[in-house]
């Protein structure tokens, strides 16, 4: 394996960050994961300019697109494989032992590994803690990822793949790394931005392929939800097939299916939408 590392191509041995990195010590950092298909990034201008939005939000330098273009072509082509994860990692550098940020310059990591198509569906569980929409870095890709880490160990717990939150005031809001879409009374809606959810490249695309609604709902509306389905980069759409023990009848359903079809066929159609 081959890995991108501040300029370079190093082998995955030799690819070393320093333990006075930021993105260590602190989870100062922001990321992106992009769907690789054949050695062709999907999608991957809409993720450069969300690395540079959430890089803003935290006050780091812009990252310079060319260079991490260059940097993801690199991996692509030293790694081949059919389907595989392409992250890119970019933190705050080599930074004193505290809060304080360093003047050393960002790291900038990009890396592969080979992944397998996500289930047509799935179990989700919902948990208690919440999302904090007033945070300061709330809605962006952050590395500082704890939290996901702990509701997602729940959820693995209760047999499911993802667990689902309510914000502080208790409205819907996403999962520990997707977006979450439910059918009312006919009608697809996802949650706003507002909410403290991520801004999902590929939630984004659904609602503009298919005319979601975006729509501040109670957490409760997962419990009259007719049909849940998820969205992430590598879960594409999702159907939920069971919520805390609920099982929904016939996921995918009618919506689900027809929000599966027509990104399956949109995303085949552009690979830079």
């Amino acid at each position: 394996m081959r890995i991108w590392l501040d300029g370079e191509l190093r082998d995955a041995d030799g690819a070393r960050v320093s333990v006075f990195d930021h993105g260590l010590t602190v989870g100062d950092g922001v990321f992106e994961t992009v769907k690789a298909q054949h050695g062709t990034a999907f999608a991957l201008t809409r993720h450069l300019d969300r690395l540079t939005r959430s890089a803003r939000g935290l006050g780091l330098p812009e990252p310079d697109h060319d260079e991490v273009r260059r940097a993801c072509a690199a991996v692509l082509e030293a790694n081949p494989m059919p389907l595989g994860r392409l992250r890119i990692t970019y933190t705050g550098g080599l930074s004193p032992l505290g809060s304080d940020r360093g003047q050393a310059g960002p790291t900038l990591v990009v890396a592969l590994a080979e992944t397998a198509r996500r289930p047509d569906a799935t179990a989700v569980i919902t948990v208690p803690w919440v999302r904090n929409e007033r945070s300061a870095i709330a809605g962006l890709k952050s590395t500082s990822y704890a939290e996901n880490v702990v509701a997602l160990a729940e959820a693995h717990r209760a047999a499911a793949s993802e667990a689902l939150f309510a914000n502080t005031l208790g409205r819907l809001c996403e999962g520990t790394g997707s977006n979450v879409f439910v059918v009312l009374d006919g009608e697809l809606h996802t949650p706003p931005v507002s909410s403290g959810c991520l801004d999902g490249i590929t939630r984004a695309l659904v609602v503009e392929w298919t005319g979601a609604k975006v729509t501040d709902l109670p957490f409760e509306a997962l419990e009259q939800a007719e049909e849940i389905f998820l969205t992430s980069t590598l879960r594409d759409v999702q159907a939920v097939r069971r919520i805390d023990g609920r099982d929904l009848a016939a996921a995918p359903g009618p919506v689900t299916a027809k929000a599966v079809r027509i990104f399956d066929e949109r995303s085949g159609a552009d690979l830079d939408p």
